[in-house]
C-alpha cells in the first residue's frame, strides 16, 4: 500500500496522469456538441473584458473548459493537497492558471491572492463545495472575495449527454466523448462592500440555491437522473 501511495505521489506518475487528464479534456471540449444558455448580462460578463469570480460544483469541473473566451485566463482556486497539485498539472496543460488554497487550508492566503488577482482586472473560478464537501454546499469564500473586490459572482454549470458519475464525495461528472452538451450561466451575484454577517450569509445561500437550480436544470435538460446535493452541511 505504502509503495503504491508512494509510486502515484511520484512527479514522474503525476506529470504522466495529468497529461492524459488534459489530453481527455481536450478531446471532450473539441468532440461534444455544446450549447450555452444564459442571460445577455451573464453573456457579457462571460465573455466580456471585466473580472468576475465563476462558480461552479467540484463535481462539474471538466465541463468548464468550454465555458471561458480562450483569449481570456481565468485563474482557478485548487486545493494544497495532493489532487489539487495533480488537478494544477493538468489544467496549467490547458493555459489555465491556479491558485493554491482552500477553505479548509491555507484559506486567507488564498483570499488574498484571489485579491490581487481580481483588483488586477483578472478573472477567478472557485468550487465553493470544494475540496472535500459537502457536495453542493456552497461555503463563504466566493463571497467574501466578491465583498472584497466589487466583482460580481457568475455561478456556472455544465453536463452532457453522455456521462459517468462516480461515487465520490462530489459525484463527479465524467463527461464523455461525441456527446451533446450544455453550459448554463445564471445572473450574476453582486455583494456589497458593507454587507454584515446577515447579508453575506443571504448571498452565500443565494449562491447555493442558484448553482443547484442551474444544476438541476443541466442534469433535466437531457433527461437524466438529478445529481442532488448534500443532506446537510456540516
Amino acid at each position: 500500500m505504502r509503495l503504491s501511495k508512494r509510486f502515484f505521489k511520484s512527479s514522474a506518475v503525476q506529470s504522466f496522469i495529468a497529461a492524459l487528464a488534459a489530453g481527455y479534456v481536450g478531446f471532450v471540449t473539441r468532440t461534444v456538441r455544446w450549447t450555452v444558455q444564459e442571460s445577455e448580462e451573464s453573456r457579457a460578463l462571460r465573455l466580456g473584458d471585466e473580472a468576475f469570480i465563476a462558480c461552479f460544483w467540484h463535481g462539474r469541473m471538466l465541463h468548464m473548459r468550454r465555458a471561458w473566451n480562450d483569449q481570456r485566463p481565468i485563474h482557478v482556486l485548487i486545493s494544497a493537497h495532493s489532487d489539487g497539485v495533480l488537478i494544477s498539472r493538468a489544467i496549467a496543460r490547458l493555459g489555465v492558471s491556479t491558485v493554491k488554497g482552500s477553505s479548509r487550508r491555507g484559506g486567507m492566503s488564498a483570499l488574498r491572492s484571489m485579491q490581487r488577482l481580481l483588483e488586477q482586472g483578472n478573472s477567478v473560478g472557485i468550487t465553493p463545495d470544494g475540496p472535500r464537501g459537502p457536495r453542493m454546499r456552497a461555503k463563504t469564500g466566493s463571497i467574501k472575495a466578491a465583498q472584497l473586490t466589487g466583482v460580481p459572482i457568475l455561478p456556472i454549470t455544465g453536463n452532457t449527454s453522455r456521462r459517468k458519475i462516480f461515487g465520490s464525495w462530489d459525484h463527479f461528472c465524467l463527461p464523455l466523448p461525441f456527446s451533446r452538451g450544455i453550459i448554463i450561466a445564471a445572473p450574476p451575484i453582486f455583494v456589497s462592500k458593507d454587507a454584515d454577517e446577515d447579508e453575506l450569509e443571504r448571498c452565500r445561500a443565494v449562491l447555493e440555491t442558484s448553482l443547484n437550480a442551474i444544476t438541476l436544470e443541466a442534469d433535466r435538460y437531457f433527461g437524466q437522473p438529478a445529481v442532488e446535493p448534500a443532506d446537510a452541511r456540516t
